[in-house]
């Protein structure tokens, strides 16, 4: 039986990426399927949130702890076959101090999708009253193909939440791991492993970080 370790894992910056970003995209999707003037003030609002967030969340990638890095988690094709060929076989696990390498592929998925869903957003317009803060940089045949995109990708990104979430489930039940646990409070059940100590929690670098990056995007949308 392998001894196991209470060892932190998401630093706090990260947490609080996770579960706001929880809230604004269900903001986000819930607004713009209900549309109305005022309603749509609302998504507009979260939309450029999110693009805040996720453009934070690359940046931590490269700055977070050794966790929250891309380089920790994002794998090559033959490590994700064979943490497949494991999971499809039913194998018994010990649990990836943060993503394991297909947990990854949801991670990328989701930023990519929703930072293209945001971007496209600042160019979208209902041709009524509602215009993105950058539709005066685009015709409006460019403006009408973000606009289409923007509205269909809404449908992707339902998707791939919808398989994030089966896939706790399916890990909880399954595998008898939590990963919703550690991801509010950063603590994970680990086999002892000299490679996965206790992570940093560079808090104060994420604040300054997110300020950065949230003072450029209120820029772009106000100013450009």
């Amino acid at each position: 039986m392998t001894e196991q370790q209470r060892t932190y894992i998401w630093d706090l910056p990260t947490r609080l990426f996770h579960w706001t970003l929880v809230v604004l995209v269900s903001i986000s999707l819930g607004t713009g399927l209900l549309g109305g003037f005022e309603i749509m003030d609302y998504h507009m609002l979260s939309g450029y949130c999110i693009l805040a967030l996720v453009l934070f969340r690359l940046v931590w990638g490269l700055l977070g702890n050794q966790h929250a890095r891309f380089t920790s988690f994002i794998r090559g094709p033959a490590a994700i076959r064979d943490y497949a060929l494991q999971l499809r076989g039913q194998r018994a696990m010990a649990p990836h101090a943060g993503h394991n390498p297909l947990g990854a592929l949801s991670v990328l998925a989701l930023l990519g999708t929703l930072l293209v869903q945001a971007g496209t957003g600042l160019f979208a317009t209902d041709e009524i009253l509602l215009e993105g803060p950058l539709l005066h940089l685009v015709s409006d045949d460019i403006s009408g193909m973000l606009t289409g995109l923007h509205t269909n990708l809404a449908w992707g990104i339902m998707g791939l939440v919808a398989l994030h979430v089966l896939a706790i489930i399916y890990y909880w039940l399954a595998r008898a791991e939590n990963l919703v646990l550690p991801m509010l409070t950063g603590w994970h059940q680990l086999a002892t492993d000299p490679k996965t100590q206790n992570a940093s929690n560079p808090w104060l670098r994420g604040l300054l970080a997110f300020c950065i990056v949230a003072a450029g995007v209120y820029y772009l949308v106000t100013y450009v």
